[in-house]
């Protein structure tokens, strides 16, 4: 697909401002640490089609870090597989945007997510029966370094291991920022490449994960991974809150924080560069 990728990062993260801020409060810093990752993703890497989000043997993506859900909203959003009014509606009564994804309530949301490092299994179990279909599909699946931490994430990476399942490609946003406090004070997932690779994953490290180039050359590398019998493990190096400012600074209060209409539109002037 011909686009101007950065333009569409941008794009996302206004739209991540315009929804949270609407709202009123929103996990706001882990989604904008990720739109670099979704704007590859759906505009470069994966096999889709938004007018048939159904359609069989379609690349799959899994938010298991669940709080990224309005990041996916607005990609899929831009992407055109519904109309961006709908970003209005977000965690409010009767909405198809819930706060976590939910494939029965939203077009293109491939797996419901949420509670921290179980997307991650459900993700595993898609891998698992795309190579038994064999569909040719390949499987995205992106989690937190804080839901890291959670024993269920490494039970999983065994199974995917031992089932060499080299269709799945899986990213750590590694913000090194979780709700209570910095990754490495509440407990370290460091040296985390040497953790996956023990586990039997291919490696790969991307120095700056909130640039579009080193991710989407990252992803082309991984998939070489198929016919490796292993799985791919891409840890993207990002900044929680990326993109605006105040929010950077906010630390591990912008996990999830108060935005409102009028901070949204500041930041999305600092997005687009006219401040």
């Amino acid at each position: 697909m011909n686009c101007d990728l950065k333009e569409v990062c941008k794009d996302i993260r206004c739209d991540v401002m315009t929804c949270i801020g609407h709202l009123g409060v929103g996990h706001i810093g882990g989604c904008l640490s990720v739109v670099e990752l979704l704007g590859v993703l759906y505009y470069e890497a994966m096999n889709i089609d938004p007018k048939n989000p159904k359609m069989e043997g379609r690349d799959r993506f899994v938010c298991s870090k669940g709080h990224a859900g309005p990041a996916v909203y607005a990609t899929l959003a831009n992407r055109g597989y519904f109309d961006k009014k709908e970003l209005l509606t977000l965690n409010q009564g009767g909405t198809n945007l819930p706060s976590h994804c939910d494939m029965n309530r939203t077009i293109g949301i491939d797996m419901t997510t949420g509670s921290l490092g179980q997307g991650f299994s459900c993700a595993v179990g898609v891998a698992l029966g795309s190579k038994l279909e064999n569909d040719g599909a390949t499987i995205y699946t992106l989690i937190g370094d804080g839901e890291s931490q959670e024993g269920q994430i490494w039970e999983a990476a065994m199974f995917a291991a031992a089932k060499k399942l080299d269709n799945l490609i899986a990213f750590t946003d590694y913000n090194k920022l979780q709700i209570d406090d910095t990754v490495a004070k509440v407990n370290d997932i460091a040296p985390l490449g040497d953790k996956w690779a023990a586990f039997g994953w291919n490696v790969i490290e991307v120095e700056d994960g909130n640039d579009v180039e080193q991710v989407s050359e990252a992803i082309k590398h991984a998939k070489l991974g198929k016919g490796s019998g292993k799985p791919t493990m891409v840890i993207l190096n990002t900044l929680k809150g990326c993109g605006v400012q105040w929010i950077v600074d906010l630390g591990p209060g912008n996990h999830n924080c108060p935005v409102s209409e009028e901070q949204a539109e500041a930041a999305i002037r600092e997005i687009r560069g006219e401040e």
